[in-house]
């Protein structure tokens, strides 16, 4: 079973037990945290796809903790006036444990 969840303006497939790493929640680590933008549901038999939502399904995921990227280096320079500048960036994501896949039955 699998899922396509939104969150943070991107889209992840995800399973129950996996870890994955989204753009930084406002959770604390052990949180539960609940993403309802669930795009498609995949189990056996036919997937539920939504449009643009699967009603009544939920992604459950409990917060780990925040970790940092990959670091990106920024590299500035204009040619022949001597002017260069590196500086460097590193994104932070919040790492989430998906726990269970929701999709309750919505009569409608």
């Amino acid at each position: 079973m699998y899922a396509i969840v939104e969150t943070g303006g991107h889209q992840y497939k995800v399973s129950p037990g996996m870890q994955l790493d989204v753009e930084r929640l406002d959770a604390e680590p052990g949180a539960l945290v609940e993403l309802d933008r669930v795009l498609l549901v995949a189990h056996e038999g036919e997937p539920a796809v939504g449009r643009p939502t699967v009603p009544g399904a939920r992604v459950r995921a409990r917060v780990i903790g925040e970790v940092k990227g990959d670091k990106i280096v920024v590299f500035r320079y204009k040619a022949k006036s001597r002017y260069r500048r590196k500086t460097g960036h590193r994104q932070r994501y919040t790492r989430l444990a998906i726990e269970e896949i929701v999709e309750e039955i919505v009569a409608g």
